[in-house]
């Protein structure tokens, strides 16, 4: 079976910057892509960056990008996000996620597109 375990959330004030790690057991990397999403209180779970198998390409919502880096390292089985110049409302629950849909596309992805899930790391922004 695959696990993910979601790391590195936490409390952070605005402008600041967080590193969320996710730590996969089972045959997932090397093989499939992998995403990161998040759900705030009352909110639908959003697509927020995306990594293909190879780490080669990669997709971020528009909302993030130029400040999330997504990465990845096959080697260790692990992937990362790197959140730069957080904002309030980006307080959240932040998933992990194997992507199950064959063919790479820039984005963005929809949860639905994703099989495993992590169990979320809380991140919060203060203002």
């Amino acid at each position: 079976q695959v696990q993910l375990v979601e790391s590195g959330g936490g409390l952070v004030q605005a402008g600041g910057s967080l590193r969320l790690s996710c730590a996969a057991s089972g045959r997932t990397f090397g093989v499939s892509d992998m995403g990161w999403f998040r759900q705030a209180p009352g909110k639908e779970r959003e697509f927020v960056a995306a990594i293909n198998w190879n780490g080669g390409s990669a997709a971020y919502a528009d909302s993030v990008k130029g400040r999330f880096t997504i990465s990845r390292d096959n080697a260790k089985n692990t992937v990362s996000l790197q959140m730069n110049s957080l904002k309030p409302e980006e307080t959240a629950v932040y998933y992990c996620a194997v992507r199950r849909w064959a063919g790479w596309t820039n984005g963005p992805h929809r949860p639905h597109e994703y099989g495993y899930w992590g169990q979320g790391t809380q991140v919060t922004v203060s203002s």
